[in-house]
């Protein structure tokens, strides 16, 4: 492998627009073939880094900017992001917001076709890229109708076509299922091995324990090298005192009675019998494009299914999409939350609820301008507040780090505590185990109890 450096950045230091503090501070880093991991709590600056390494910071956000910054002998500062979109591949931590086309082939041609190479070996390259992702069998399909670990699969092929110089990936395992993940892995490991500079920020570390390379750390805005080894890292962990418990025989709040449905009007599962009780917690747990968002869509009413019954108990549904952007639609954070509780008075711990979930730095800023991890928080935040009845939520943990991860499980675990019936759709293991007093694997056309506590 060449020793040239494929990046190089010295004394960078980045401010957004409006912002006060520094999303970069002095990051002096060199970046060479092979694997680099960049760990860091949200917020720290990750998703800004790997921005600058396709030259969406600074020309696309804007804000201010001193020092140097190259990537392929390219000065950052001054070269269009089209000439370094050629040489640096990036996946975005929202995969819904990169795809152009509205079928899977069309998307994965369109960077293909964006750097002029020819027809014939384009199809090459798609079929290589469709195949190295694990979604070959999607390649007829709607994007509208894939799911969020499918999304997440189509940006990678799209970029991977492009055979880039330097790979960036921005929280790719947030929404991937394992076997989905252990393909992602063995296919940076092949890429950093042959001689391509792979960067990726991630929280889910577990699943990159097998990958040899360096290992940054971030922390408001600076970057410093940690002397343990991906392989090395700890598992995460779930909070202790939020173990499942016996259930009462509480009122039922939602069931499913012989439910086929589907996005589509196709069945995505058939011959669904399932259940929930107030103040119960219930985990959807399978693969990607399994039906875990389909069943929830069912359940909170915006899916109609194509036989079969659901009831609902009376009081206010919560529904968390997997993108949060969906969601957040005013200024502030507060503003959010204070929308979702107006003229309702048990909305009074809206504020404590903000502040349970790491928010009350952030409360006076515009969602759109957060990480990945702050903005879901928020979208949390903004669903939670007041007192919902049911809460449905889908990958909830998508971009969290550990702490922000744990203290949902303490708001799950009041909100069970108060009678709320909670449903999750999740490949977060640690949540699961965490908050679910059941367990429902979704996948395969149907939908099965895997795990269930006595009734008192």
């Amino acid at each position: 492998m060449t020793t040239t450096p494929v990046a190089r950045l010295a004394s960078l230091t980045y401010r957004y627009p409006d912002r006060r503090e520094a999303a970069l501070v002095a990051v002096d880093l060199t970046i060479a073939d092979g694997f680099t991991l960049v760990t860091g709590p949200s917020g720290s600056g990750k998703s800004s880094l790997l921005r600058v390494l396709n030259g969406l910071v600074p020309h696309f956000h804007g804000g201010t900017v001193s020092g140097d910054a190259r990537v392929c002998g390219h000065d950052v500062l001054t070269t269009p992001t089209r000439v370094l979109a050629r040489h640096a591949g990036f996946v975005f931590q929202d995969p819904e917001l990169q795809s152009v086309y509205p079928s899977v082939e069309r998307d994965v041609a369109f960077g293909l076709e964006n750097i002029g190479v020819p027809a014939a070996l384009m199809r090459h390259r798609l079929d290589e890229a469709l195949e190295r992702t694990g979604i070959g069998h999607l390649r007829g399909r709607a994007v509208a109708t894939l799911s969020g670990g499918e999304r997440q699969r189509l940006a990678l092929a799209g970029v991977l076509a492009m055979r880039p110089r330097i790979l960036v990936l921005d929280e790719p395992l947030s929404q991937l299922d394992d076997d989905g993940a252990a393909s992602l892995v063995a296919t940076l490991e092949t890429l950093a091995g042959g001689g391509t500079a792979v960067v990726v920020a991630e929280h889910r570390l577990d699943h990159l324990a097998t990958l040899t390379g360096r290992r940054l750390v971030m922390l408001a805005g600076r970057v410093a090298d940690c002397a343990a080894a991906p392989g090395n890292v700890a598992p995460r962990r779930s909070p202790a005192d939020l173990s499942p418990r016996t259930l009462s025989t509480a009122p039922f709040a939602w069931r499913l009675s012989d439910v086929a449905t589907g996005a589509t009007r196709v069945p995505a599962v058939e011959g669904v019998s399932i259940d929930g009780r107030a103040g119960e917690v219930v985990a959807l747990v399978g693969p990607n494009g399994g039906g875990k968002t389909t069943l929830l869509r069912t359940i909170a009413g915006l899916i109609t299914p194509i036989h079969g019954q659901v009831e609902r108990a009376a009081g206010r549904v919560a529904f968390l999409p997997q993108n949060p952007m969906a969601l957040l639609h005013r200024s502030t954070v507060a503003a959010e939350v204070a929308w979702t509780v107006r003229g309702d008075p048990s909305g009074d711990g809206a504020t404590s609820l903000i502040a349970d979930l790491g928010l009350a730095s952030l409360a006076d800023r515009d969602p759109r301008d957060l990480s990945t991890g702050e903005r879901q928080r928020a979208a949390i935040a903004a669903v939670l507040a007041g007192a919902p009845r049911l809460a449905l939520l889908d990958e909830p943990t998508r971009g969290m780090d550990d702490a922000a991860r744990d203290a949902l499980c303490r708001v799950i675990g009041r909100m069970r505590a108060a009678g709320c019936a909670v449903v999750l759709a999740t490949h977060d293991k640690n949540l699961a185990a965490a908050v679910a007093d059941r367990t429902i694997a979704v996948g395969a056309g149907t939908a099965r109890e895997i795990t269930a506590v006595a009734v008192a």
